[in-house]
């Protein structure tokens, strides 16, 4: 292999990320081996269409912290592809991997998008390190543009990620209104 051509993640045929597009468009392979469990994601290892294993969580966490992207924050494309994942992954054996991974990577591009400070990557997405570490405990540090952006992601969705909605909760301040408020702020598919 010579220098300049990209090294696969994990072995697969799924070029190393050079940049946040360059992520965007490799967790977009995974997104296509999820829906289909066909692809370069599945090759060598049986794969069930619509199901997301360990090896989908593991091989979309080594691609988000990558050493290219690891110093950048998630970024909008990266987000909206983990969110694709999550909407067509409707089996999961990943014991959760993937919700915790989400649930960071969004709060990641949340803090990072309304001008916040936020780890590497490859601290703030590792499964063991706590979301509260470093994410924004409270709406009022982040943009109101992001928080509708993930609101918009989330609208309408089959309900999700436990972290995720802890997260999103967290953000929104939902602690400080009643419940029966949060419905009408996001709709979580109740």
């Amino acid at each position: 292999m010579s220098a300049s051509a990209p090294k696969a993640v994990a072995m697969l045929d799924v070029p190393e990320p050079s940049c946040c597009q360059s992520s965007a468009s490799a967790l977009a392979l995974v997104r296509d081996g999820v829906i289909t469990g066909e692809g370069p994601t599945a090759s060598g290892r049986v794969h069930f269409s619509r199901s997301l294993d360990a090896d989908d969580a593991a091989l979309c966490a080594r691609i988000l912290t990558a050493a290219a992207v690891d110093g950048e924050p998630v970024s909008r494309a990266e987000a909206e592809v983990l969110f694709e994942i999550n909407e067509a992954a409707t089996e999961r054996t990943d014991d959760g991997r993937f919700d915790d991974l989400l649930a960071k990577a969004i709060a990641h591009h949340a803090a990072a998008a309304s001008g916040l400070s936020v780890p590497p990557r490859s601290v703030a997405l590792s499964s063991a390190t706590e979301i509260a570490s470093w994410a924004p405990a409270n709406a009022r540090a982040v943009n109101s543009d992001v928080l509708q952006w993930v609101a918009n992601q989330m609208r309408g969705k089959r309900p999700g990620s436990r972290a995720l909605m802890t997260m999103v909760a967290t953000l929104v301040g939902v602690t400080v209104l009643p419940l029966a408020q949060l419905p009408t702020m996001i709709d979580i598919g109740m």
